[in-house]
């Protein structure tokens, strides 16, 4: 198997077409803050924004927002024709190898709800538990759309936490 290789990305290389567009078909338009926004949030929240590589192959993206008590894992991405093949396994395996002994959060589509993308869902969610995150029972809804938090590492995970985070994002960036 070809290694895995990293690179960071920093606002100037968010000019990248293939990162772009494989943001904007993997995630729900309702789930993405808009292109331009996200690439001016890179350098002010200081963002870790890595793409993956198989060889010179673009293969997916990670998107951590760092902090002291955790780390939010805003987004992650493998483009389509590399899936199936253990490649988010990889990089998952990487991301959590950096952040390794450090706290980790994700919110993802809700398993429970009712939808029609729900085996795409449990799937995601089986995966995640796997990889030893577990769910926190904390619950969030944006418009119709339940999102489920998921933890990674010690200590626990509460709608206050929640609060912050959206907080401190609001600070940058706003979608009311």
């Amino acid at each position: 198997m070809i290694d895995l290789t990293k690179k960071q990305i920093t606002v100037a290389d968010a000019c990248d077409e293939q990162l772009k567009q494989l943001y904007q078909t993997a995630f729900p338009e309702n789930e993405q803050i808009p292109w331009d926004d996200l690439v001016r949030l890179i350098g002010e929240m200081h963002l870790d924004f890595t793409a993956y590589y198989t060889g010179n192959v673009f293969i997916g993206f990670t998107i951590v927002y760092p902090r002291a008590s955790f780390n939010w894992y805003w987004y992650f991405a493998v483009r389509p024709e590399s899936r199936g093949q253990g490649n988010g396994q990889r990089i998952l395996t990487a991301l959590i190898e950096k952040y390794k002994g450090q706290s980790c959060v994700l919110d993802m589509e809700s398993p429970r709800q009712e939808c029609d993308n729900s085996e795409q869902r449990k799937r995601r969610h089986a995966f995640y538990l796997r990889n030893g995150f577990r769910d926190t029972n904390v619950y969030r809804c944006w418009d119709d759309l339940e999102m489920t938090i998921m933890m990674l590492g010690p200590g626990t995970f509460t709608l206050q936490d929640w609060d912050e985070i959206v907080g401190e994002l609001r600070k940058y960036w706003t979608w009311d």
